[in-house]
């Protein structure tokens, strides 16, 4: 894929979106593309995140091990939080089929978000947002289950 072609995949992705057009041009250009065939894991659970990951084409599974599992098809971004803290895997990611993925290192997203103050703002702001609604959320169903 060209460069252009990943800026389109990038901005596709609700919380890469917010930082603009310049930062997801410089997180195209830094960024690497890895290819993975069925069964191949891209993470396992106690891994150390460093890098978040764009689905290009085709699935991976996402087991916590307890049981939860999601599939991840092409736009979605695995591994979000890795993107902005040190942190072991929670989960295991396994290719479904022949994928292909965008690796965003954390170092190159600290980079491109300190190059543009007012992109790192804007995620800020969507990262309270989600954890408020977050909270709400909890109280609601908290609420709900002591009746």
């Amino acid at each position: 894929m060209s460069i252009e072609d990943d800026v389109v995949l990038l901005e596709r992705v609700p919380t890469l979106r917010l930082l603009g057009m310049t930062a997801l041009r410089m997180l195209a250009i830094g960024s690497e593309q890895r290819d993975f065939a069925q069964g191949d894991v891209l993470f396992k659970a106690g891994d150390d995140a460093d890098a978040g990951y764009i689905v290009q084409r085709g699935a991976f599974r996402i087991e916590d091990g307890a049981g939860a599992e999601i599939v991840a098809g092409p736009g979605a971004l695995i591994g979000q939080l890795a993107l902005v803290a040190a942190m072991k895997r929670p989960s295991t990611a396994t290719a479904l089929e022949n994928s292909s993925v965008i690796r965003v290192a954390r170092s190159l997203f600290q980079r491109v978000l300190e190059s543009d103050p007012a992109a790192a703002r804007r995620l800020r702001d969507e990262f309270v947002n989600r954890t408020s609604q977050i909270a709400s959320d909890i109280l609601i169903a908290g609420s709900k289950l002591s009746i």
